[in-house]
This record gives structure tokens, C-alpha cells and sequence, in this order.
């Protein structure tokens, strides 16, 4: 079993230690305290300890209810330190950038987008606008970004000046365009309105892709699933079923979506059989990235690619809502060994 070198965790720490904003700790404290029922000076404490000893950031406390968990309970779960480490070991520094350009992403991992895209440029003006009258609706993306910022949503019948249109994708750097894609019904159920991602946790050996963990992401129709656009998600099983009710990093909890009533505890990712092997061949594309974030889509055909992240995050279980008192930890030791 390899460990995990102290030089990228220092790294982590002192950054971390720069931007601390007290005011923010506290306020994380507040809302541990009112939920766990525990003084503010004594939870404060123990964030501090927990990340300067344990790994463990600031809203992995909060977000996964470390207040109400043991030392060995706690042990069990995944943070973002300990995920940065091995994004910094395992994920090649000349490879990484094919994961943050998404222009580049696609041309890559094109067998597996399933959908129509193109690059908006100088002079193309027509070629845009023959690809959104014929989709009807078109999903443009900043080539750079994350969390769902640079995403956007345009139909075709609202625009009346295709030139005044191309010069400001142009201008606001909304480089790619791609088909919207049509999700399976099952996903749909939940929300219709926004394309409801998977993200896949993996880990690739060299000879095997290995799910770490799945998280569902669902959406409240916005043109993303992602918490900013009002986003939150559940954690899913081996076999794609959800553990439990949906949650944010906002306090939010939703046993069912708030729009559509659909009972999040009861969804079941189709095709599970068939996103193993996708995880599988995708991990295949760029081996000398080893540790991703694979985001996917279930279609009625299907699983497709809608990107990859090679500094992959974190998505855990959250146990005060579903009432499961452990994380994935041991499965990332088990599949990696660290």
C-alpha cells in the first residue's frame, strides 16, 4: 500500500491556512451547532483539528455531519484534501489540461459525446445559425469553467440577428456549442427541464476502470444540475439506486424534487450494466489521467460523455439524512491503496 506524499498535503494546508476566513468557519460552526446541538467554541475546535490533522476541509465538516460522527466513523469518509492528493498523484500535470480545455475535451473524447458540437469562430456566423435552426435549441459553454458557470441555453425562435447573435458568443467567449442532450425518461421524471448528470467517481489501473463512487445530480430546470443553478444530488449504490433523500451544501434536503414530487429515494439509474463498461472505455482515452470526475448522461440509448474532471471532487454520503453513518473512503484505499 503506497502513502500519499506530505509535500501536496502541505501545499494544501498552507494555501488553505492563507485564505481561512474566520467569519465563514463560525458561521459553519453556528449551523453545525443549531443542528447537532453542540457549543459553537467546542465544534470551531474540532474543525480546526480535523483539517490541520485528519484532512478534512472546512465544508467536508459541515456537509457531512462530523459533528454527529466517531473518530472511526469519520475515518471512512472522503475529503477534498485527501481528493486533491490524489488528483496531484495520479493525474499526470501534461495531461490535464486535455480535462480543463472543453473544446479540446471534445475533440478527444468525440466517439463518446453522442451529439453533434462545433466551435464557434471568426466567419462562421451561417454555420451557427444552420446548426440551431435545425436543433431548435443549443448549448453553448465557455471553453474554461466550472461548477456550471459559462453555460448557457439559446432557442433558436428567440433570435432575430444571427450576425449580432455569433458576434456575441464571440465576445462573451462562449466558444462551444453543442446539441441538447435528450435524457432517458427515468431521469426526466425527476426534472425535465434540466439534463440530469451522473458523476462517476473512477479510478483507472492501467488495465481496469474502478467506480469509486456515483452521485445523481439533479436539477431545478435551469440550463444546469449544478448547486449554483439551484442544483443538489443524492449518493447511489453499487447497482445505481439512491441511498437516500437529496441534499446540498446549502442546507437543503428534499425528500422529494420540488418541482416534479418525484421521491428521491425511490430513482434508479438506468443501464447500470452498460455505464460500467462506458466508464470503462472513457477512462481508456486519456490513461495518463488515472483519477477522474467523469460526468455522464443516461439517454434512451444509452450512456453518454459530458465531461471529465481530472481534480474530481468530492461526493459523499450525508448521514444525518440518510441515516447511513459511513462514507466510500474504504473503497478508494481498497481500488487505489493509500
Amino acid at each position: 500500500m503506497s502513502r500519499l506524499t506530505l509535500a501536496p498535503r502541505i501545499r494544501y494546508l498552507l494555501g488553505r491556512a492563507r485564505r481561512i476566513d474566520v467569519g465563514s468557519v463560525f458561521e459553519r460552526a453556528k449551523e453545525a451547532s443549531a443542528q447537532h446541538h453542540r457549543p459553537v467554541p467546542t465544534i470551531v475546535a474540532d474543525m480546526l483539528w480535523s483539517a490541520a490533522r485528519h484532512n478534512v476541509g472546512f465544508q467536508d465538516y459541515i456537509d457531512y455531519d462530523f459533528a454527529m460522527l466517531n473518530r472511526a466513523e469519520r475515518e471512512t469518509y472522503m475529503t477534498h484534501p485527501v481528493s486533491n492528493q490524489l488528483s496531484q498523484k495520479y493525474d499526470h500535470p501534461d495531461f490535464r489540461w486535455i480535462f480543463q480545455d472543453k473544446i479540446e475535451f471534445n475533440r478527444k473524447c468525440s466517439p463518446h459525446l453522442h451529439r453533434e458540437w462545433m466551435v464557434v469562430e471568426e466567419g462562421n456566423a451561417d454555420e451557427v445559425r444552420a446548426l440551431t435552426e435545425r436543433l431548435g435549441t443549443i448549448v453553448t459553454k465557455e471553453p474554461v469553467g466550472q461548477a456550471g458557470t459559462g453555460v448557457h441555453r439559446y432557442h433558436a425562435a428567440d433570435i432575430t440577428d444571427w450576425t449580432e447573435f455569433h458576434r456575441g458568443l464571440l465576445d462573451r467567449g462562449e466558444l462551444l456549442i453543442e446539441e441538447v442532450i435528450r435524457q432517458h425518461d427515468d431521469l426526466a421524471a425527476v426534472c425535465p427541464g434540466t439534463v440530469n448528470t451522473t458523476r462517476i467517481t473512477a479510478f483507472f489501473d492501467g488495465e481496469k476502470a474502478h467506480i469509486l463512487a456515483m452521485a445523481q445530480k439533479f436539477g431545478r430546470g435551469a440550463v444546469s444540475d449544478q448547486m449554483t443553478f439551484g442544483g443538489f444530488y443524492t449518493m447511489l449504490d453499487e447497482n445505481g439506486h439512491a441511498v437516500g433523500a437529496g441534499y446540498d451544501s446549502h442546507g437543503h434536503v428534499h425528500e422529494t424534487h420540488p418541482d416534479s414530487g418525484f421521491r428521491i429515494a425511490d430513482f434508479q439509474l438506468p443501464y447500470m450494466d452498460e455505464v460500467r463498461a462506458f466508464i470503462d472505455q472513457v477512462a481508456r482515452v486519456v490513461p495518463q489521467v488515472q483519477y477522474v470526475g467523469w460526468d455522464v448522461v443516461v439517454t434512451p440509448d444509452g450512456p453518454v460523455l459530458v465531461e471529465g474532471n481530472w481534480g474530481a471532487g468530492v461526493y459523499e454520503n450525508k448521514p444525518s439524512v440518510t441515516g447511513i453513518r459511513t462514507g466510500h473512503k474504504p473503497r478508494y484505499r481498497e481500488v487505489i491503496g493509500f
